[in-house]
C-alpha cells in the first residue's frame, strides 16, 4: 500500500507539473507530451489511431480563398517611361492543382511590408484534386526586407543559456511581421538545436537544417554539406532530412511515412504538416495545412519556387503562421492567423510558447 501510494503521489505530481508548466498548450497536448516523455508513446499512438479521421474526398473549403491583405504599400521606383513600378514585385501567381480553381486561389496578397515595400506575400492553394476541401497556406518572404530570429521553447528545448525569450515580449514587438512554428521535439528530430552558443541535442551531419546568421538571413540545407558552423551562425534548427533538394523531390519522401517523417495522428499519412524552403533567388517559403502527406508538402514547396526544403512540425496542435498588422499601435501589432482553421490562436507567441519558433521582423 505504501509503495502504491508513493507511486500515485509521484504520478500525480508529475502530471500536475506537466499541466501547469509555463508555455501554453491544451490539456490534451500536455498530457500527450507527458506520456511520450514517460515511455507511454504507444498508448498515445493508440488513442490517436482511434480518433484519426481520414481526409474527406471532394467538397469545398470552409472559408474564402481571398483573405485580407495588409493594405497598400508605397515602395515604388521610377522607370524610364515615367511609370512607377514596385521595388520588389510579387512572385508569379501559383498554378492551382485543382481543375476548377476558386476565386483568389494561388493569387498572392501582401501580408507585411518593410519601409513601404511589400516584404511578405501569402496565398492559399488546395493541395489535392481529390481532397478538395482542404486548403494550405503558402508564404513567400523576401530576405532583402526581413530578418529572422530563432526563439527557444519553454518546454523544448527548455531552460538554458539561450539569450532569447520563449515569447515575443512587449519590448520586442516593434517591426514584427510574422511568426511560425519550429520542428519536432528535439529528442525526435534526428538532430539538435543551437542558439547563441548553447546547444540541445547534437548537431548531426546530414540532417536537414535551418541556419540563422548574424545579419538576420537564413539558409536551408544538409548540415555539414551546403550549411555548416561558421562564426556568423547564431542559430541552427535541425529536423529530419530534405524533402526538396536541388529543385527535385527525393524518392525518400514516400518511404516509411509513418515512422521516418513523424509520429502522425493514428499513423495516418494525411495530417497537418508544415515545411520551409528557399527559392533560387533567396526568398524563404513557408507552407502548412491539413491533410498533407510528405510528398504533398514537398510539391507545394516546389510549386512555390523552393529548390531546397525540409519538413518542420506536424499534427494540428503545433501548426501556426501568424502575420502582424501595426494598425494604430506599431509597437504592439495585432496578430492574425494565415489559415482560419489552424488550432493555435493568433496571439500564441505573445505568451510563453512550449516549443521553439521563428519570428520575422522588418529590416
Amino acid at each position: 500500500m505504501a509503495l502504491l501510494l508513493a507511486f500515485v503521489i509521484w504520478v500525480g505530481w508529475s502530471v500536475g507539473h506537466a499541466l501547469t508548466y509555463a508555455g501554453g498548450g491544451t490539456v490534451s497536448e500536455r498530457l500527450a507530451e507527458w506520456a511520450r516523455d514517460h515511455y507511454l508513446g504507444p498508448l498515445v499512438t493508440f488513442g490517436e489511431w482511434v480518433s484519426y479521421k481520414p481526409p474527406q474526398v471532394g467538397g469545398k473549403p470552409s472559408f474564402a480563398l481571398t483573405g485580407p491583405s495588409a493594405g497598400a504599400v508605397s515602395g515604388h521606383k521610377a522607370t524610364g517611361h515615367g511609370k512607377a513600378e514596385p521595388s520588389f514585385p510579387a512572385p508569379a501567381p501559383l498554378t492551382p492543382l485543382v481543375a476548377h480553381p476558386l476565386r483568389g486561389e494561388g493569387k498572392w496578397r501582401v501580408l507585411g511590408a518593410a519601409k513601404g515595400d511589400p516584404a511578405i506575400f501569402g496565398t492559399y492553394l488546395r493541395s489535392s484534386s481529390v481532397y478538395t476541401s482542404y486548403v494550405a497556406g503558402i508564404v513567400s518572404m523576401n530576405q532583402n526586407l526581413v530578418r529572422f530570429q530563432l526563439h527557444p521553447g519553454a518546454g523544448d528545448p527548455g531552460p538554458g543559456h539561450w539569450k532569447a525569450a520563449p515569447n515575443i515580449r512587449p519590448a520586442k514587438r516593434l517591426g514584427l511581421l510574422a511568426t511560425f512554428n519550429g520542428g519536432f521535439k528535439i529528442s525526435t528530430s534526428g538532430g539538435g538545436f543551437y542558439l547563441n552558443g548553447a546547444t540541445a541535442g547534437v548537431l548531426t551531419k546530414g540532417v536537414a537544417s535551418v541556419v540563422y546568421y548574424r545579419d538576420g538571413r537564413i539558409a536551408i540545407g544538409n548540415w555539414g554539406g551546403s550549411v555548416r558552423m561558421t562564426p556568423d551562425v547564431v542559430g541552427v534548427r535541425q529536423n529530419l532530412h530534405m524533402i526538396v533538394a536541388h529543385g527535385r523531390i527525393p524518392a525518400s519522401v514516400d518511404y516509411n511515412v509513418q515512422t521516418s517523417w513523424g509520429a502522425t495522428l493514428g499513423g495516418g499519412y494525411y495530417v497537418w504538416r508544415s515545411g520551409i524552403g528557399m527559392t533560387r533567388d533567396g526568398r524563404v517559403i513557408f507552407v502548412y495545412g491539413p491533410s498533407l502527406n510528405v510528398r504533398g508538402l514537398a510539391q507545394l514547396l516546389k510549386r512555390a519556387g523552393a529548390v531546397t526544403g525540409m519538413e518542420l512540425d506536424i499534427n494540428p496542435d503545433w501548426m501556426s503562421y501568424m502575420y502582424y498588422l501595426p494598425k494604430h499601435h506599431p509597437a504592439n501589432p495585432t496578430p492574425h492567423n494565415l489559415l482560419p482553421d489552424q488550432l493555435q490562436p493568433p496571439d500564441r507567441y505573445y505568451g510563453l510558447a512550449s516549443r521553439d519558433f521563428t519570428a520575422v521582423y522588418a529590416r
